[in-house]
């Protein structure tokens, strides 16, 4: 390895965040600074890693999808039975992260995840493309396969199945929503003095407070 990796650093330099900025309501700032990556022409700005824990106490993580937002919480969509599915079902405990770099700008979620309901699992579905339809028909996600020629032959079974015909929402698969109890912004500063401004749901209201870097 030519590279030390130890020595790999940056200053963070663009912005500061202070608690006026950040307001009194974490969704709404939630969307301004989204708002502000989109202008940014980020790449991916929805891509989040959702961390679960197993009946083991194990943590898992993974990079999903945010496709939607509301005063309620974050709403990503995935397969049920995959990995994370039967975890989130065993423990509703859930934390959600997204790091935008070239702003300098993480932002931590934790709170509790549960299924939508059908009608908005549909909606979302129908939107897909057709081949996002299918795939999710053609992969039993998670579980261990022997070839990748298996996920060809489902594809290629269920393309022609649903040839003629909308292609309807698989039973397991649809979305969920992480109602959120903790949210943290993170600006990065100079010589890692980062600002850490936090929202912590208490008896339904937010409070705001600030971290040490």
């Amino acid at each position: 390895m030519s590279l030390n990796i130890a020595d790999i650093r940056r200053e963070y330099m663009l912005e500061a965040l202070d608690e006026e900025v950040a307001g009194l309501d974490p969704i709404a700032f939630f969307k301004k600074w989204f708002s502000e990556a989109e202008s940014a022409q980020i790449t991916d700005i929805n891509a989040m890693t959702l961390a679960t824990v197993d009946a083991n106490a194990a943590p898992h993580a993974r990079i999903v999808l945010l496709k939607g937002l509301d005063e309620e919480g974050f709403v990503f969509f995935t397969n049920y039975d995959s990995a994370k599915g039967t975890e989130m079902s065993a423990n509703q405990n859930v934390a959600l992260a997204f790091y935008w770099k070239e702003l300098e700008r993480q932002i931590r979620i934790e709170g509790k995840v549960g299924k939508v309901d059908e009608a908005e699992s549909n909606t979302y579905f129908q939107s897909r493309p057709a081949g996002s339809k299918i795939g999710a028909w053609a992969s039993p996600q998670s579980k261990k396969i022997t070839h990748r020629n298996i996920l060809d032959t489902n594809y290629s079974k269920y393309e022609a199945e649903f040839s003629n015909i909308d292609i309807p929402r698989p039973p397991h698969w649809g979305g969920y929503r992480v109602i959120p109890n903790h949210i943290e912004f993170w600006q990065g500063r100079a010589s890692r003095m980062h600002d850490r401004i936090v929202f912590t749901k208490e008896k339904g209201n937010w409070e705001r407070h600030r971290l040490a870097p």
